[in-house]
């Protein structure tokens, strides 16, 4: 007989201790992440094969438990939310952005108003102007004398010989 066939036996024992391990901890990440718990998942999260989980029967009765507890709508963990989390950061950052944008909209209408307020004074003026000065033109002459001629009494320029 070629080789020693004990050897082989501890071999594949340890290959199958390890993937197991490795199964394992691949449903407690899952578990952990919140992550729903099928083979799939498992076999994939785990770097597993479909085959080992299927073949293992105290690996499939615990992915079968716990796919039926995630189905069971109370009993269903709850994923704790990180507040570093990617996803938690870009929901702050949006809530923050949308209120900045109604803060810039309600003062940006203050703003308009104000400035239709100053048009419509500014307005008044200009009339209450243009009538006090059209009352003031019709009841006083404006007399206006001829400027002198500053040239009328020059004398030629002498010019000498």
């Amino acid at each position: 007989m070629r080789g020693n066939p004990d050897n082989l036996r501890k071999a594949a024992t340890r290959k199958s201790a390890a993937t197991q391990a490795r199964a394992e901890q691949g449903l407690i990440q899952m578990l952990h992440e919140g992550q729903p718990i099928t083979f799939r998942g498992l076999a994939q999260t785990a770097g597993v094969s479909l085959d080992f989980l299927y073949h293992h029967d105290d690996i499939r009765q615990r992915v079968e438990h716990l796919r039926a507890q995630q189905q069971t709508p109370s009993n269903r963990p709850v994923r704790i939310s990180d507040p570093d989390h990617p996803s938690s950061v870009v929901r702050t950052l949006t809530a923050q952005l949308a209120e900045l944008k109604r803060r810039h909209h309600r003062e940006i209408q203050e703003l308009q108003q104000a400035l239709e307020a100053a048009h419509g004074e500014n307005l008044q003026l200009r009339r209450r102007l243009t009538a006090a000065a059209t009352t003031h033109d019709h009841s006083t002459e404006l007399r206006r004398e001829p400027l002198p001629d500053a040239y009328a009494n020059a004398q030629p320029a002498q010019t000498p010989e």
